[in-house]
């Protein structure tokens, strides 16, 4: 099966990244971020493992954490848009 990668680097949040992969049907297989609140991050990175990216930016596209314009949550409905546009690599 063919997969699509990128790290993304966020903007406004604590954490500095996140590493995203899905299949060639825009299925999630692992999410990854450095830094940030380790336990809420895990979390959420279990959660949408095995989602599709369109349903994962329906939740969670626009979550802002206290002032902050954006979330570690919107950042990664960012990295999925990129992940979308990203070019599939086969399996080894």
């Amino acid at each position: 099966m063919a997969t699509k990668h990128i790290q993304y680097e966020t903007t406004g949040t604590c954490s500095k990244l996140i590493d995203v992969t899905c299949d060639e049907n825009d299925v999630i297989q692992q999410v990854f971020f450095l830094g940030g609140c380790n336990g809420n991050l895990q979390g959420i990175s279990q959660l949408v493992r095995g989602q599709k990216i369109d349903d994962v930016m329906k939740r969670l596209d626009g979550i802002r954490c206290g002032t902050k314009g954006t979330s570690c949550p919107d950042q990664l409905c960012r990295a999925l848009e990129q992940l979308r546009k990203a070019p599939l690599q086969a399996s080894e």
